[in-house]
C-alpha cells in the first residue's frame, strides 16, 4: 500500500477531460463506461459539496 496521508491535506483530483469521445464510433461498452464516468463525476461532486 502506499504511504498514508498524515496531514490530512487535500489530495489533487483529476478528470480526464482531454479524452476525445466520438458518438458516432462508440460501441455500447463505450456508452455504458461514458455513463459510469458521468455518475461518477456527480458522486466525486456531491461529495466534494460543490
Amino acid at each position: 500500500m502506499g504511504k498514508r496521508n498524515e496531514s490530512n491535506e487535500q489530495l489533487p483530483v483529476a478528470k480526464a477531460e482531454d479524452v476525445a469521445f466520438a458518438a458516432d464510433r462508440a460501441d455500447a461498452d463505450d456508452l455504458e463506461a461514458l455513463a459510469r464516468s458521468e455518475e461518477a463525476d456527480r458522486r466525486a461532486q456531491q461529495y466534494e459539496g460543490t
